[in-house]
């Protein structure tokens, strides 16, 4: 809504795909378990980052699907894409939704869980 930044298309005029996340090293080793409970805990309180608590179920819903359907998800949410990894997005009002790494991704040092 009114700045380039938070078009949904790119230069060219078509709509920005998304991408799989790069990959992430956290500073320590975790285990699944652990990445759990973080993606929990973020989704959990990610209304209250303000937004709609409708287009954070959708962006939930598309971090956890692949990709084809995380791009038809945001799509008919009317979601604006500005970072391929979805971890920038906005709604159609301007409100800005930031998604961490760890919930688009799991990270390169993951330990199994026992």
């Amino acid at each position: 809504m009114g700045c380039i930044a938070s078009s949904e298309k790119g230069v060219d005029g078509r709509r920005k795909k998304l991408k799989k996340p790069k990959s992430w090293k956290n500073g320590e080793p975790i285990t699944r378990a652990q990445l759990k409970r973080m993606r929990e805990e973020f989704w959990d309180t990610a209304p209250h980052y303000g937004g709609q608590k409708e287009i954070w179920d959708a962006l939930r819903a598309a971090a956890e699907a692949d990709i084809g359907l995380a791009q038809a998800i945001v799509d008919s949410a009317g979601v604006i894409v500005t970072s391929e990894d979805l971890s920038t997005c906005y709604d159609e009002r301007g409100a800005k939704y930031d998604l961490p790494k760890y919930v688009l991704s799991e990270p390169t040092n993951i330990l199994k869980d026992n």
